[in-house]
C-alpha cells in the first residue's frame, strides 16, 4: 500500500462521524419497503425483524419480492405465528438458508405469545433464532436503542475507516469495538442503516467510490492509498464436492415429492427423493422403485461449506405402487406451489425438459 496524508481528524468519536453520516443518510437513504423515511416514526418491529432475517446472506434485490409477498400474506407477527410451518417454508422457497424460515415461525409464535417484541437488546436475544446482529438491528431501528449493528457492509466500512489490518474473522471483535465508538446516542437506528447504505452503494467491495463518500476526509483506509485492501480476508479454501442422485417419478399427472427431515440441509422442505447425496464410486444407485430409468442430466449447487453435483434420473414408466418412505403425489400443474428449494426446482425443470432421453439399461 502507498501511504499518504493521514485523515484530517480523528475517526474515533461519534461527534466527528455521526453528523456527517446522518446528514448524508437524510439526503440519500435508500427507499426500501421495510424502512421508515428519515424523520418519520420508526417502522413496525415486525417488518424490521422480518427484513433482517431475510437479508442474512441474501441481497436486497432478492429479498424485496419475498418481503412484499410475506407481508401481504402475513401482515403482522400474529398472522405469521398462526401460519402452518409448511406454508411458510413453501413461501420461503428460493431464498436459501432454510433454517431461517423454521426459526422465523418459532420466533413469531414466541413474540405473539408474549404480546409483542421486547424493546431491549438483551430481551430480544432470548427469542428463538435471534442472534446478536438481528437483536441489535431490531433494538436500534425499531426502538431507537443505542446498539452496535454490524453486518457485512458495516464491517467493510468500519474496517476501512479505522484501517483495521487484522485478518477476518479475527478482526471482528476489533471492528465491533470500533463501531461502538462511533455509534451516537441519538438516531442509532438511522446511523446503523446509514452505515449499511454507505457500504452497499459507496464503500463497495471493489473500487470504492471515495470521492462521493461523506467520511472520506476521516478514513484511515483511504489515507493508505488502497482502501479496498480492507477488510483483510484469508485465502479462500476450495470447497469439497459431493455427488448425489435425485429421482423423478410421475403417475397420473403428478410427481412424487418427499418432505426432508426437519434438521439438516434444506430441512423441512418438499423435494424430490434422493440418495442422501452419497453416490457410490461404483455408480450403484439405490432407486426408490425398481424399473428402468432415464438420465436427464445433472445440476450443480453451491452450499456454504460444499458444492453438490446432483444427477437427475426419471422413471421410465408410472410406478405400480407408491415408492418406499413417506411422500405425496403432487399435481404437476401446481408444482410451483410446492415450494421446492432452488436445487430441486432446477432438477425438476431438467426432468421435465428431458422426457424424451433414452432409458438406462436395467
Amino acid at each position: 500500500m502507498t501511504a499518504s496524508a493521514p485523515p484530517t481528524s480523528s475517526a474515533t468519536h461519534p461527534e466527528v462521524i455521526a453528523p456527517l453520516l446522518l446528514d448524508y443518510y437524510d439526503a440519500h437513504a435508500r427507499r426500501l419497503p421495510w424502512r421508515a423515511i428519515p424523520g418519520d416514526p420508526p417502522p413496525d418491529p415486525y417488518r424490521v425483524w422480518l427484513s433482517e432475517v431475510m437479508l442474512q446472506q441474501t441481497t436486497v434485490a432478492a429479498v424485496i419480492p419475498y418481503f412484499e409477498k410475506f407481508t401481504r400474506r402475513w401482515p403482522d407477527v400474529e398472522a405469521l405465528a398462526a401460519a402452518p410451518e409448511e406454508d411458510v417454508m413453501a413461501a420461503w422457497a428460493g431464498l436459501g438458508y432454510y433454517s431461517r424460515a423454521r426459526n422465523l415461525v418459532a420466533c413469531a409464535r414466541a413474540v405473539a405469545e408474549r404480546g409483542g417484541f421486547p424493546e431491549e437488546e438483551a430481551e430480544l436475544l432470548k427469542l428463538p433464532g435471534l442472534g446478536a446482529y438481528t437483536a441489535a438491528a431490531v433494538a436500534a431501528i425499531a426502538f431507537g436503542k443505542r446498539a452496535v449493528v454490524v453486518d457485512a457492509n458495516v464491517e467493510r466500512v468500519v474496517s476501512r475507516l479505522f484501517a483495521i489490518s487484522t485478518p477476518l474473522p479475527s478482526a471482528r471483535k476489533e471492528i465491533r469495538q470500533a463501531t461502538c465508538r462511533i455509534v451516537p446516542d441519538e438516531r442509532a437506528g438511522d446511523f446503523a442503516q446509514a452505515l449499511m447504505d454507505l457500504g452497499a452503494t459507496i464503500c463497495t467491495t471493489r473500487e470504492p467510490r471515495c470521492l462521493l463518500c461523506p467520511l472520506a476526509q476521516h478514513c484511515r483506509g483511504r489515507a493508505t492509498g488502497d482502501p479496498a485492501f480492507f477488510p483483510v480476508k484469508p485465502p479462500k479454501k476450495a470447497k469439497p464436492v459431493r455427488q448425489g442422485t435425485a429421482y423423478w417419478m410421475e403417475r397420473g399427472g403428478a410427481v412424487w415429492l418427499v418432505t426432508r427431515p426437519g434438521k439438516g440441509m434444506l430441512g423441512g422442505m418438499r423435494a424430490l427423493p434422493d440418495d442422501g447425496w452419497k453416490a457410490s464410486a461404483s455408480g450403484d444407485r439405490a432407486a426408490p422403485v425398481p424399473g428402468k430409468w432415464r438420465e436427464c442430466g445433472s445440476v450443480r449447487h453451491v452450499f456454504t461449506h460444499f458444492a453438490l453435483e446432483l444427477d437427475v434420473l426419471a422413471s421410465a414408466g408410472e410406478p405400480a405402487s407408491d415408492p418406499t418412505g413417506a411422500g405425496e403425489w403432487w399435481p404437476l400443474d401446481r408444482l410451483e406451489e410446492a415450494g421446492l428449494p432452488t436445487l430441486f426446482a432446477r432438477a425438476a425443470a431438467m426432468a421435465i425438459a428431458n422426457r424424451s432421453e433414452p432409458f438406462m439399461p436395467d
